[in-house]
C-alpha cells in the first residue's frame, strides 16, 4: 500500500502537472477522467483538495472509489463527504462546479463494480489488499437529478 507521504506527493506532483502545462495536461490518467476534489475537513473546516479519477460517470454526475490504493483505512476526503457531502470539483480546467456528493448504497455498488473494474482492474487489485469494501462515490451536480436507467 502507498504511505501517506506517497499519496501526498502524488496529489501535489499532480496538480503541478495541470499547472505547468496551463491546464493543457493531467485531466486524464489511466484512461480515465480525472478531477479536482475540494472537500471541507472535518476537523479544521479548512478546504481540502485532492485529485481523484473517474472510472465512470453518468450524464454529469462522477462516480469516484474510495480505494487509497487498497489501505485498511479509508482517504481522508471520503471521511470529509461522509461529514459534510457539499463538494467543489474542478474538470479539464473549467471552472469549480458545487456538487453534492453521496456514498453509493451496498445494492448500486455491487451493481457498478464490475463495470469500474473492468474499466481499471487496479480497483479489483486494491480490494483484494483489504478486508474494508471499498466504497464508491457519486458525484452530482447540485441540483440536478441523476437517473442511472
Amino acid at each position: 500500500m502507498p504511505s501517506r507521504f506517497t499519496l501526498v506527493a502524488m496529489n501535489v506532483m499532480h496538480r503541478a502537472l495541470i499547472g505547468v502545462s496551463s491546464g493543457h495536461a493531467g485531466w486524464t490518467v489511466a484512461g480515465m477522467p480525472a478531477l479536482k476534489l475540494t472537500t471541507t475537513g472535518r476537523r479544521s473546516g479548512r478546504p481540502r483538495v485532492t485529485m481523484l479519477t473517474s472510472p465512470y460517470q453518468i450524464g454529469d454526475a462522477l462516480v469516484v472509489v474510495a480505494s487509497r490504493g487498497g489501505d485498511d483505512h479509508h482517504p481522508a476526503w471520503f471521511l470529509n463527504i461522509a461529514a459534510d457531502g457539499d463538494v467543489r470539483v474542478v474538470r479539464d480546467g473549467h471552472p469549480a462546479v458545487p456538487m453534492r456528493a453521496r456514498v453509493l448504497s451496498d445494492a448500486e455498488r455491487a451493481e457498478l463494480w464490475p463495470t469500474v473494474t473492468a474499466r481499471y482492474p487496479g480497483y479489483a487489485t486494491y480490494q483484494g489488499r483489504t478486508d474494508r469494501v471499498i466504497p464508491l462515490v457519486l458525484l452530482e451536480p447540485v441540483g440536478v437529478a441523476t437517473d442511472r436507467r
